[in-house]
């Protein structure tokens, strides 16, 4: 097991949670704004107090310090700044946590569109330019043979449809490889047609967990996001969408 949450609770966010991670999963957190999602991704990072017990491979994760955290997990928050105006190579650099050559990072950037960009400052990208910067620090920073758990916080936000896509491609290659992934987000349909397993939160609390088709349910999903759902076909694809 690779990390195990036993009533996990922050204070008027997130109500008491438990459930387990096995290596190689991934699970997509999903649920109306407020649900407490952001919350629980900060807590299973170790960087937001919470109550409860999470154990990190075989470890509880109050007793790992930062520099060993940061070398088996990474975690994207759903907001942040650019650090100064250092160029974006610089800023990636900085998560290459081991020294096997710029292979694995110029791959990232190639993948991700960014390679004509790394000697621009941070501060003089756009939004998408930015989050893809981070998705490939990240990305990078796990990459190295101690890297077992990345969390992301609505990693989709800024991607177009071509960035998405290779997103997608390279979560799944890093999952094959046995990398852990529980990430966020709003996309029910990319959910459906991505994830393996759903976390379904309402107002803090865990409504359903399990396998997506199980969870991804009309019914289940009319009752946490309080407008009706159907799911329909289209040439051989099943699609969730509302009825207004």
């Amino acid at each position: 097991m690779l990390l195990q949450c036993e009533d996990v609770a922050v204070a008027q966010r997130l109500a008491p949670f438990t459930a387990s991670v096995d290596k190689g999963e991934l699970i997509h957190l999903l649920g109306p704004n407020g649900a407490g999602k952001s919350a629980l991704l900060a807590a299973l990072a170790g960087l937001l107090p919470a109550e409860g017990r999470i154990v990190f491979n075989g470890t509880p994760l109050s007793a790992w310090n930062g520099y060993a955290l940061a070398r088996h997990r990474a975690y994207l928050a759903q907001q942040q700044r650019p650090p100064g105006s250092m160029p974006v190579w610089h800023y990636l650099k900085q998560h290459q946590l081991v020294d096997e050559g710029d292979r694995i990072l110029i791959t990232l950037c190639e993948t991700f569109q960014l390679a004509d960009k790394l000697a621009r400052s941070l501060n003089r990208l756009s939004g998408g330019e930015w989050q893809r910067v981070r998705l490939v620090a990240v990305l990078c920073q796990t990459a190295q043979p101690e890297g077992q758990l990345l969390l992301l916080d609505e990693p989709l936000t800024g991607l177009d449809l071509a960035q998405q896509a290779a997103f997608d491609r390279c979560v799944a290659a890093r999952v094959a490889e046995g990398l852990t992934i529980i990430m966020s987000g709003h996309d029910i349909n990319h959910s459906l047609h991505h994830a393996r397993r759903i976390w379904l939160l309402q107002e803090g609390v865990l409504v359903r967990q399990g396998a997506t088709e199980e969870v991804l349910r009309p019914e289940t999903l009319s009752a946490v996001y309080h407008v009706p759902f159907r799911k329909i076909d289209v040439e051989g694809q099943s699609l969730l969408t509302t009825l207004f």
